[in-house]
């Protein structure tokens, strides 16, 4: 069967006219969609568990036009929000509390003509916890605006984010008893993925801080880790993250204690992922 076809394609080749037209390349589209989700042993935001070291499903969907503006959504589960705070048994939530919504924009360049990798991305994103807040008179809200702004260089990047919200993650003007609101909290990081050597391996560093414009619960985190990326999108690792949180003192005590546990404290997490 193989030698018959391959016989008549030649027949047929020889039949045809002498001259044939180039296929014109498709164009690139002008707006392109991708899709990420992904299973990790815990939920690690800006070296804080969100999950009290439990399993987190998430997933996102992007939306990336030519011109470099992007829009995407992101979601995973949480447990801080009803997990008790401190020594007590208050919660930030009294309902709800066990999903965050991520909703952003901006715009990403890379300067080709530089052939470096040089780049930057600005945009805006809105943290969203649906569910009822307590109505303690300390507890202000969880729902969190943030502006940033990126600048990256190879395998490098330089991040700030700034909150322009009056509330931070629960922190706010309730919580600080009147002394002020969270806008101008930022977080400040550095940011590497180093690819080791044709491994497929990428070596993963960061460090950052984060400081509140009002409350006294600022803090420094880092991490180290290590991916490694296959040609289906699938992509695994592992990473090691800690705080200058430490246990017994008045931040954590005060500030970063869920459910009895400090949720700065150094921990290890393993994920998947599937991009598509």
């Amino acid at each position: 069967m193989r030698k018959s076809l391959i016989t008549t394609a030649v027949l047929g080749a020889l039949a045809a006219p002498s001259f044939v037209f180039a296929a014109d390349a498709a164009p690139a589209p002008d707006l392109t969609v991708s899709y990420n989700v992904g299973l990790f042993s815990q939920y690690i935001f800006r070296g804080l568990t969100q999950t009290n070291r439990q399993p987190a499903l998430q997933g996102g969907v992007d939306l990336t036009h030519s011109s470099g503006f992007y829009l995407g959504a992101w979601g995973s589960n949480i447990s801080w929000l009803k997990d008790k705070i401190g020594t007590g048994d208050n919660t930030v939530y009294t309902s709800g509390g066990s999903l965050e919504i991520d909703l952003y924009g901006g715009y990403r360049h890379t300067f080709d003509k530089v052939g470096s990798g040089l780049g930057i991305d600005i945009g805006a994103l809105q943290y969203w916890y649906p569910g009822k807040l307590s109505h303690r008179s300390d507890q202000s809200g969880a729902n969190t605006t943030e502006v940033y702004g990126a600048l990256n260089y190879s395998y490098f990047q330089a991040k700030l984010s700034t909150v322009v919200s009056s509330n931070a993650w629960g922190f706010g003007n309730k919580y600080n008893a009147g002394l002020g609101d969270e806008r101008g909290t930022y977080y400040a990081e550095l940011n590497a993925n180093i690819p080791i050597a044709d491994s497929g391996f990428t070596a993963i560093a960061h460090v950052g801080r984060q400081e509140f414009d009002t409350a006294p619960a600022s803090y420094t985190d880092w991490k180290l880790g290590l991916s490694k990326g296959f040609d289906n999108g699938v992509s695994l690792g592992a990473y090691y993250t800690d705080t200058n949180i430490k246990n017994g003192s008045t931040n954590a005590t005060t500030n970063w204690t869920y459910a009895g546990k400090n949720i700065g404290d150094s921990t290890g997490t393993v994920f998947v992922q599937k991009t598509f």
